[in-house]
């Protein structure tokens, strides 16, 4: 974390500036550029050419890619780099460019952040998504899940449980490698009825159709159905104040069997809430876009799972990107 005497004018600059950078990324891929060029060299005019678009926009675009180094060019043709086959052509396994659009998406609220600093309310009405503006947010969740579930899954010991409750569970990544970790683990995913399609196009794509299933549910409003093993809550908590919180994990709780696990998943802010860095930025990501979101300490969680009634609770070792962390509770 940059420290106040490590700041001048220049490294100033350099962040007041960095939203440049992120709007050159954000309009390569939703223009999709880096799959156009994926069949082989080509240059900005014949990319301008078959799908209709300025040759002088593409042209200035693909350069300040290049410049980047983002994509290769030589004469004047462009080349994607191995880090952008990787990771910004769709069908790639790494891809990530929806949580990269779904940022896209937040850039008009974070313009007026300023606004909501003054109200306290978001500048963004929640749940007004077009089917583009969902699709990046449960495919993004996806993507960047993907790059810690398999490997958390191996860090988090459910050996014996049977069953698993993945609440808010979106596209479901987090339940189905928790079943692959764990051959003996059924799991239900648990969200909003419009993830539905979304998180049974992910599980089938994973053959685990027939050990995970959908369950709509509104976690603030409905009661959940059935009983587990384990309840795991990843990232939802940080959407909801406070109260909405505490009956989020109470709710949670009272669908454990006796002797069950929560595990809470999230952006976790020291006691002083002043760091990690990535916390708290998260929350003024919560504080343009939501009601009353924002991100916890370690504290302000462990004491909702206390009044839950879960016990032996407990800050597990593992860190993700970001500094998500877990804490978990026994029933």
């Amino acid at each position: 974390m940059m420290r106040m005497t490590d700041w001048n004018a220049g490294k100033l600059l350099e962040v007041s500036g960095s939203y440049w950078h992120a709007c050159t990324l954000h309009a390569g891929v939703k223009l999709d550029l880096f799959s156009r060029i994926e069949a082989g060299d080509i240059s900005a005019g014949e990319i301008a050419e078959s799908v209709g678009f300025d040759v002088r926009g593409v042209s200035v675009l693909l350069n300040a890619l290049v410049a980047m180094g983002l994509i290769d060019k030589t004469g004047s043709r462009y080349a994607n780099t191995t880090a952008s086959k990787a990771l910004l052509v769709k069908g790639s396994p790494q891809y990530i460019g929806y949580m990269l659009m779904h940022h896209h998406h937040l850039v008009e609220a974070w313009s007026r952040l300023d606004q909501a600093v003054r109200s306290g309310k978001p500048v963004r009405e929640r749940g007004a998504l077009d089917d583009e503006e969902r699709e990046s947010f449960l495919m993004g969740m996806f993507n960047m899940a993907m790059g810690i579930a398999p490997h958390l899954a191996g860090e988090v010991d459910l050996s014996g449980k049977r069953s698993l409750l993945d609440l808010g569970g979106g596209p479901g990544t987090y339940a189905i490698h928790f079943c692959l970790a764990n051959p003996d683990l059924k799991a239900t995913v648990s969200d909003l009825s419009s993830t539905q399609p979304f998180a049974e196009k992910t599980i089938s794509g994973f053959g685990l159709s027939g050990r995970i299933d959908f369950v709509p549910c509104d976690y603030l409003k409905d009661d959940i159905k059935g009983t587990y093993d384990v309840a795991w809550l990843s990232h939802i908590l940080h959407g909801e104040g406070p109260d909405e919180c505490q009956t989020i994990i109470k709710k949670a709780g009272s669908s454990l069997k006796d002797g069950g696990l929560m595990l809470i998943h999230d952006f976790i802010l020291n006691d002083t809430s002043d760091g990690p860095l990535f916390p708290a930025i998260f929350s003024l990501n919560m504080l343009v876009n939501t009601d009353k979101g924002r991100s916890y300490t370690e504290s302000q969680i462990k004491e909702m799972m206390t009044k839950a009634g879960l016990m032996n609770i407990k800050r597990l070792p593992f860190k993700g990107p970001n500094e998500s962390g877990i804490i978990s509770g026994k029933l």
